[in-house]
């Protein structure tokens, strides 16, 4: 016995909701449709019981009642008259018998199809013919005016055949009257038995109802609450709490899927632990490395320049002491000295310069860059009047930056178009400013020497150069600083390759610079609970 239930119960336990619901929903159906049938039936009985009775029954009762009455009024005309002979007395016989006529077409119609009540009417119609055949109608037609002998004659007969006549018509109408009884004890018992299915009825409904409601709250509702008091620990921070798979099969599925991704946050909680371990790791490596740097930038700027200002100092002192002096190529290893020496002073002060970018000069604050930018032409006043070139610009827009970063921004962009200018020809510079979205995009165009496309990437690279130094002088920083403030504002910086007569270099910034995050920031905010803000562009 429990082997055959096992396998019964492992198949319902695989049931979903979907089959549950169309179980139930289709025995609830046929057992209602049952009983629907039944109580229709039920109700197709007491109607044809009722119409029955009302229809025939109870009519033919009553008519054979008046039938007698017919009869009745007969035999007092035909007895008056013949004692009599006055005319007025075959009145009521005549209408007697149009009524006995009319009322036997009645009776036939009434119990048409009942054979027994029909032989019975049969029975009265043959005792009527006969009395009427014996006595009425031979008194009737005697002359009137005087008594009929007929009448004293058969007076013994006609009362012998009257009451055979009133014996069967007696007998039909108790018959009438059992089956009119019967008839409507037959009602009562059907709408007994009506009131019954209907009761029945409407206690199988509440019984659904209430199985309904049972069924839906321990498979649905009760594994429902479960669920989500079991979600609710789990978003309270108990993220061990494991989930209850009860119900219907998809119901524990959806459970053993919530607790699926439960496990598997619990894993990825383990990976963020671990990660942000690692992070405040990085984190104090990136401090102990941007002192170092810090360190370093120091040593560059005082330590290294001091020595290196020596080295410059007594080899132009020796360059002006034995010039000439000494044999030429003396000389000219004098020159290569004293410009090395110079050259990377340059190359010193241009990387601390670059590496200052976002780290020493961060001073975010509402600036004109109208006034930022008259005030690099300004200090570009010397190189413009010798080179008589003309800087002209569209309306710019005031935002927040960092001014001195902007500065040295516009700085190394006219000071590169004044630089790198076709000889023979006026240098010419404009800058432009349009609205993009929620940015500003900027052009500096110039009409000198211009950018091959193929080195579009390569000038945003620090120390890149694509001319030698006898040629231009420079470091070959300048872009890549530009590049370096851009992207600390939060914009982007490129060649526009498809400019042509001249270089095109475009820039965008926004009205406000995002905020920057760095790897201490981040740790924090892991340690805090928070997730950081992620910087647009990297900054130094």
């Amino acid at each position: 016995m429990s082997g055959t239930t096992r396998p019964h119960a492992r198949r319902l336990s695989t049931w979903t909701t979907r089959r549950w619901l169309g179980v139930g929903v289709a025995a609830a159906l046929t057992i209602l449709t049952l009983l629907g049938a039944v109580g229709a039936w039920v109700l197709g009985q007491t109607r044809s019981i009722s119409d029955e009775l009302v229809n025939e029954k109870s009519p033919a009762l009553s008519v054979s009642f008046r039938l007698e009455s017919a009869l009745l009024n007969q035999e007092t005309g035909i007895r008056g008259y013949g004692l009599t002979g006055t005319p007025e007395f075959l009145q009521p016989y005549q209408q007697g018998l149009t009524e006995q006529q009319t009322y036997i077409t009645r009776l036939q119609e009434l119990l048409h199809g009942n054979r027994a009540r029909l032989q019975d009417l049969t029975v009265v119609e043959e005792r009527i013919e006969a009395w009427q055949e014996r006595i009425a109608r031979p008194i009737a037609a005697a002359p009137p005016g005087a008594p009929s002998p007929l009448a004293t004659e058969r007076a013994e007969e006609g009362k012998k055949t009257f009451d055979a006549f009133r014996t069967a018509l007696s007998s039909q109408q108790d018959r009438l009257r059992a089956d009119r009884a019967r008839a409507v004890q037959d009602l009562s018992d059907t709408m007994t038995l009506r009131n019954w299915v209907f009761t029945a009825i409407a206690l199988v409904i509440a019984a659904l109802t209430v199985l309904v409601f049972e069924g839906l709250r321990r498979g649905i509702t009760r594994p429902l609450e479960q669920l989500g008091a079991d979600a609710r620990t789990i978003a309270a921070g108990t993220f061990e709490h494991p989930i209850t798979s009860t119900g219907p099969a998809d119901l524990r599925r959806l459970s053993g899927e919530i607790d699926f991704m439960r496990r598997r946050l619990v894993r990825e909680l383990a990976f963020t632990e671990e990660a942000r371990l690692r992070l405040d790791a990085q984190a104090a490596d990136l401090q102990r490395s941007n002192a170092e740097l810090e360190q370093f930038a120091y040593v560059a700027s005082h330590d290294l320049q001091e020595p290196l200002r020596k080295v410059s100092s007594f080899t132009q002192l020796l360059q002006r002491r034995y010039g000439g002096q000494l044999d030429q190529r003396a000389d000219q290893y004098i020159d290569y000295a004293v410009d090395g020496a110079n050259r990377m002073q340059t190359l010193i002060n241009d990387l601390l310069d670059f590496s200052r970018v976002g780290r020493v000069h961060h001073e975010l604050q509402s600036i004109e860059l109208e006034t930022v930018l008259n005030r690099t032409v300004s200090s570009l006043s010397v190189s413009i009047e010798e080179s008589g070139a003309e800087i002209t610009h569209d309306p710019l827009p005031p935002l927040v930056a960092d001014p001195t970063q902007m500065g040295m921004l516009w700085q190394n962009l006219i000071g590169n178009a004044i630089k790198f200018h076709r000889p023979g020809q006026t240098p010419k510079v404009h800058i432009s400013a349009e609205r993009e979205g929620d940015l500003w995009r900027f052009a500096v165009t110039d009409n000198g020497i211009g950018i091959a496309p193929e080195y579009a990437e390569k000038v945003f690279v620090i120390f890149q150069r694509l001319h030698t130094k006898d040629t231009y002088k420079g470091s070959g920083i300048g872009l890549a600083m530009c590049k370096k403030i851009v992207e600390f504002h939060g914009g982007t910086i490129a060649i526009d390759t498809d400019h042509r007569d001249g270089a095109r270099i475009t820039f965008t910034l926004a009205d406000q610079p995002p905020k920057t995050t760095d790897l201490s920031t981040m740790a924090e905010a892991v340690r805090a609970g928070t997730e950081p803000s992620a910087p647009s562009h990297a900054s130094s």
